[in-house]
């Protein structure tokens, strides 16, 4: 299968590895804005070739794989499927799905097009941190098949089932609040974390001294990219500020307790936050 993959960033160049780890790919053809990214994506063997004509990337493939930032992605899916042919499969990598499925609803080649979103990254970008092996045992969420053609979703199981990645099936609208839940919000709120210990502890390297596995975990999400996370709040908008206010009450109660030194009451809210522990051991 030749597969042309449109971003070679984290996800990007990590698909790459896994599809050529996995014996999925026998040609994979990249395609990158940046010049930096593209030369570096080459060093790394993360793809056979950079194509700078993106119709032409898209012609030659099989299963092309559109892995940009999330505003950029609105506008090029709809060309990539402009020149797409019925035995063609277009995938996204994307962490919002609503606007970029209404962006598509009526093309012509809809069909062709599964919506897609392996759960999986780290707080790094570009080629350089791209990981063999990061989608093993994650999730990936197919938006919204029935609106696919169903070769075209047998085409997409089969191939992150080989990775392997367990399948998940969801509306787009589902899938953005779900994500909300529990993705996006971890990220703002390491943004925030992030930016209060940087106001309060004005000594860096007191900050590099004390920090330990807690608050390194908590934070290493704030190391993410702006031009990765600032399109996804926007698309997401609504879901974000919805979470975000129920995380606001729940800080909010937290304090008051520690306030009134209420530590019974304190106990009792972090034995039901333990809970998660059944969820996720």
């Amino acid at each position: 299968m030749t597969i042309t993959i449109i971003g070679l960033g984290l996800i990007g160049g990590s698909l790459a590895l896994s599809l050529r780890q996995h014996g999925l790919a026998r040609h994979i053809i990249g395609v990158e804005s940046s010049p930096a990214h593209a030369r570096r994506a080459l060093e790394l063997g993360l793809v056979a070739e950079i194509e700078t004509d993106l119709a032409a990337a898209v012609r030659r493939a099989d299963l092309v794989v559109v892995a940009v930032p999330m505003d950029a992605l609105v506008t090029v899916l709809p060309l990539v499927l402009d020149v797409t042919e019925p035995h063609q499969v277009v995938i996204d990598v994307g962490s919002t799905k609503q606007a970029l499925l209404a962006a598509v609803a009526d093309h012509p080649r809809r069909g062709r097009f599964v919506a897609a979103h392996p759960m999986a990254g780290t707080e790094h970008s570009g080629p350089e941190a791209a990981i063999s092996g990061l989608f093993e045992g994650k999730t990936v969420v197919l938006c919204d098949t029935a609106h696919s053609d169903p070769d075209a979703v047998r085409v997409v199981e089969q191939l992150f089932q080989a990775l392997p990645m367990r399948l998940l099936y969801l509306g787009g609208a589902e899938h953005d609040l779900h994500t909300a839940y529990v993705s996006h919000i971890s990220h703002i709120t390491s943004f925030a974390l992030a930016l209060t210990v940087l106001e309060k502890e004005k000594e860096e390297q007191r900050i590099f001294d004390l920090a330990s596995g807690g608050f390194e975990s908590t934070v290493r999400l704030a190391k993410s990219a702006p031009a990765t996370w600032v399109p996804i709040f926007r698309q997401n908008r609504l879901n974000v500020l919805d979470v975000l206010d129920e995380h606001l009450h729940q800080l909010q109660y937290l304090r008051e307790l520690l306030a009134q030194e209420d530590y019974n009451g304190l106990t009792d809210s972090i034995q039901q936050a333990n809970r998660i522990r059944k969820i996720l051991p």
